[in-house]
């Protein structure tokens, strides 16, 4: 053993998680659950992991253990500000929130209004979210901690990168998770001196897209390691299709961008101690889901009947779900005697058409506009079948949620539905791997065949209840995710970028860098030894890409 490794033998990793959500403190899309489960599956593997957030008046609401951490100095015209310090809710890991009252304490959504117009000054909340993380990672906080890794999620994170590469002294490792490309961060670049970033890198084309200063490409450039959450959608996003627009800057990383499969909080979404549930049950005892069942026909107001297969749709009413396409199939899925239940909001032109729908099909369809949590739990214990169709699907949460729950998911073969869900083809249901129902045309004439093959199975109920086995069987947990996530840290963690200067042994001014890294509370890399949704309320990208505007 070296005197660089001697120096950091038994030290442990330490990671600041830097997201503008989680659940349950503030949430409007899958961002929040995986922001959760990643964590807490991290937590388990000795990680010393500290989420930081803003301290939006949800957060305040429901973090536990709440107290003052120190005073943050004056940045960005905010002069102030506090770092609280609570304890995330279900779990043990520790959450830093940024109480920066003029930014985040105000009624309304995370990044838009009660009347749904974006906040203006979001590329100034999240602009400071960064620096006040760029700030802990550098130790120059009173936390009297600093990490050897930074994970960066979406765009609101996306300057965090760019601001640790300018650091001239030994910096944290960055990792940046791109979860949806559509949503970019795009603002016009006379913004820049007020977020505290120099114009030269727009200038020389770093963080310029079309003219707009763009959170997103900022994270894809100049972290360390890219990640997106699904193998399939990494691969979609290299392509001018799915890429948006960024597709050149991605094919730019090499082997520094690859995709993780999101995983779930298993202890969150199992139906065998779900609070949520009028009866819990598991794959080796399925009569509570039949209790599930009626209790959401009464809920909904839906005929009470056990043979009536129930299919649930628990997403945004919008273009890219296919929500469209759904109120397409609702006359046929009615003439099939089927019944339907949404919960969900976005668009509003396709909410009134569901409403409408309603009406005219009060028997087989009931609505609820909105979201809520519990409820969500409910829908994928009752239904039979889950419709999580996506023209396009970074990952997808829904999808997994129905297979623990026993509610056949029909998907579209794309992004994380693909690498998800085994289509219970004549093959795959004779050797016992079908979990779901896949189809490929993004139309309703698509969806309505998987939905018809889906039916034709729920007509059988020794094969359903095979299928219903086989999809309760699958295991999505986080632990895979964050063993990827933590072979990731390891390469890129802590005093990694003075090691790799060292040739031939360390040198005496290795290793007092390597003491310095020390006294101010961080760590190098540990050896290697393997390498192994309920999304955002709004709308969706345009057809057109690139999404220029689309900032959440």
């Amino acid at each position: 053993m070296n005197a660089i490794s001697t120096l950091y033998a038994g030290v442990e990793m330490r990671l600041l998680y830097v997201t503008s959500e989680v659940f349950p403190l503030a949430k409007t899309g899958g961002l929040a659950d995986i922001s959760r489960s990643l964590p807490i599956a991290l937590k388990r593997l000795e990680v010393d992991v500290r989420l930081l957030i803003p301290a939006y008046p949800s957060a305040l609401a429901h973090i536990e253990k709440l107290r003052p951490l120190a005073k943050l100095k004056p940045m960005l015209g905010i002069d102030e500000a506090l770092l609280l310090t609570g304890i995330l809710p279900g779990s043990n890991v520790p959450v830093l929130l940024i109480d920066a009252p003029s930014l985040f304490q105000r009624s309304g959504g995370l990044y838009q209004s009660r009347n749904g117009v974006e906040w203006p000054d979001n590329p100034l909340r999240f602009a400071y979210l960064s620096h006040v993380a760029a700030q802990i990672a550098m130790g120059r906080t009173e936390l009297g901690w600093r990490p050897d890794v930074v994970h960066a999620n979406d765009w609101h994170t996306g300057i965090l990168p760019l601001l640790l590469s300018t650091e001239e002294a030994p910096r944290p490792g960055t990792v940046f998770t791109a979860h949806n490309m559509a949503f970019q961060g795009n603002f016009p670049p006379d913004i820049l001196p007020t977020i505290g970033i120099c114009e030269d890198h727009f200038h020389n084309g770093d963080i310029e897209f079309y003219g707009q200063a763009s959170f997103l490409k900022a994270g894809l450039h100049y972290a360390d390691r890219v990640t997106t959450v699904s193998p399939t959608y990494a691969r979609e996003i290299l392509t001018p299709e799915f890429g948006y627009g960024l597709d050149g800057v991605l094919r730019g990383r090499g082997s520094d961008f690859s995709g993780i499969l999101n995983g779930i909080d298993e202890a969150l979404w199992n139906p065998e101690t779900d609070p949520h549930l009028p009866r819990t049950f598991g794959a080796r005892s399925i009569a509570g889901k039949r209790v599930c069942k009626a209790a959401l026909q009464e809920e909904f107001g839906l005929p009470i009947s056990p043979n009536t297969p129930l299919i649930g749709f628990v997403s945004r009413t919008t273009h890219q779900k296919m929500a469209d396409a759904i109120l397409t199939a609702l006359p046929w899925l009615s003439a099939q005697g089927a019944q339907f239940i949404l919960l969900g909001q976005g668009e509003t032109v396709l909410e009134a058409e569901f409403i409408k729908a309603q009406a005219e099909y009060e028997n087989c369809v009931s609505v609820h506009i909105g979201y809520d949590e519990a409820l969500a739990h409910r829908l994928q214990a009752g239904s039979d079948i889950i419709l999580a169709p996506a023209r396009f699907e970074p990952c997808g949460m829904t999808q997994l949620y129905a297979l623990r729950y026993g509610a056949l998911p029909v998907v579209r073969r794309t992004g994380g539905l693909a690498d998800t869900v085994v289509d219970a083809d004549a093959h795959s249901i004779a050797d016992r791997t079908a979990t779901g129902f896949i189809f490929d045309e993004a139309s309703p004439d698509g969806l309505v065949s998987a939905i018809e093959r889906a039916l034709a199975a729920y007509r059988q109920p020794l094969t359903w209840r095979r299928l219903q086995l086989q999809a309760m069987a699958q295991n999505f947990s986080c632990d895979a995710s964050a063993t990827q996530y933590m072979s990731l840290y390891r390469e890129i963690a802590g005093a990694a970028p003075v090691l790799r200067e060292i040739k031939g042994g360390p040198s005496e001014e290795a290793i007092r860098l390597a003491k310095q890294l020390l006294d101010a509370g961080s760590s190098p890399a540990r050896a290697s030894t393997s390498d192994r949704p309920f999304p955002h309320p709004q709308e969706d990208a345009p057809d057109d890409r690139p999404a220029l505007n689309q900032t959440h």
